[in-house]
């Protein structure tokens, strides 16, 4: 059949191969089986996770043609900024690639990697091979740091870039955005 209204016929073709169970819904394990970083691994699970949750509006565990769609859409943005960052289009960012930073890139979601501190974190805790994040692990970051920064926000009333907080409003604050 034809696409819906307002999504892309690419997308809804792409929608139909990775909808195996012919559910009219991706779910977390038709996803992961849909997506691939450049070496050919497929998707991590968290990151499946996170993008279907982000994405399906019912709280169901799966999402419609339109959230398929419009995660095609995010996964794009991200990968356009992925590609920035991987200097020697080797297919993953390694730590110095980190250092240095993206081509241009500078988003609200993500911090200079030019401090050490964020760059080492990042790499150390992130990392899917020796030395180097691979695209469904630069993704989970991203959503990760994007999550952390808008809670952030929420406490940062003035917009001043610190904020005081207990240690158990820290806790709550983040263990409630990862989940």
């Amino acid at each position: 059949g034809n696409a819906p209204p307002g999504v892309d016929p690419e997308a809804f073709s792409w929608f139909q191969a990775v909808d195996a169970d012919r559910s009219g819904y991706i779910s977390v394990k038709e996803l992961k089986q849909a997506l691939v970083n450049s070496n050919w691994s497929t998707f991590n699970d968290e990151t499946c996770l996170l993008m279907i949750n982000m994405f399906d509006k019912t709280r169901s565990g799966r999402i419609d043609v339109y959230g398929f769609s419009a995660l095609l859409r995010f996964i794009q943005q991200w990968k356009n900024l992925f590609q920035q960052y991987d200097r020697d289009q080797s297919g993953s960012i390694s730590f110095s690639e980190l250092q240095q930073g993206g081509r241009g890139a500078e988003t609200p979601t993500w911090p200079s990697p030019s401090c050490p501190a964020t760059a080492v974190w990042l790499c150390w805790v992130f990392v899917s091979s020796p030395g180097c994040i691979q695209l469904d692990r630069f993704i989970q970051i991203c959503m990760q740091l994007q999550s952390t920064t808008d809670a952030f926000r929420e406490k940062d009333t003035g917009l001043v870039g610190n904020v005081r907080l207990s240690y158990e409003d820290f806790l709550t604050m983040v263990v409630t955005r990862m989940m």
